[in-house]
């Protein structure tokens, strides 16, 4: 079976990747400032909120990489392809979170793993 193309215009994918860069330059801006707004609140929960809001950014730069291949492929099968990589990471990714959240809330005193 002949898989059919992705006719997309070069203007169109051009216009997505450039939308996609000031997504993702506005969302850096945006974890700047939540950074540096963390740092000034002292508390029990701050490193646990530093940690959530650091892999909420590594999860916004692994939707952006996405974005980006989505819109360079040529077929739906290459397309689907990108999708089942993206989902399989994000899984692992969000069981590796998860496990480094519950052994930074009950095991306090240790910080980050």
């Amino acid at each position: 079976m002949i898989e059919p193309k992705l006719e997309v215009p070069a203007e169109l994918r051009d216009l997505a990747e450039k939308t996609i860069d000031q997504a993702e330059k506005a969302f850096g801006l945006f974890f700047d400032a939540a950074t540096k707004s963390m740092a000034t609140v002292p508390g029990a929960g701050t490193e646990v909120s530093k940690q959530a809001l650091a892999f909420t950014e590594q999860n916004m730069k692994s939707a952006f990489e996405h974005a980006r291949k989505l819109v360079h492929a040529t077929d739906l099968q290459e397309a689907m392809q990108i999708q089942s990589e993206f989902l399989r990471s994000q899984f692992t990714s969000a069981g590796d979170h998860m496990r480094q959240m519950t052994g930074s809330i009950m095991q306090p005193g240790k910080g980050k793993s």
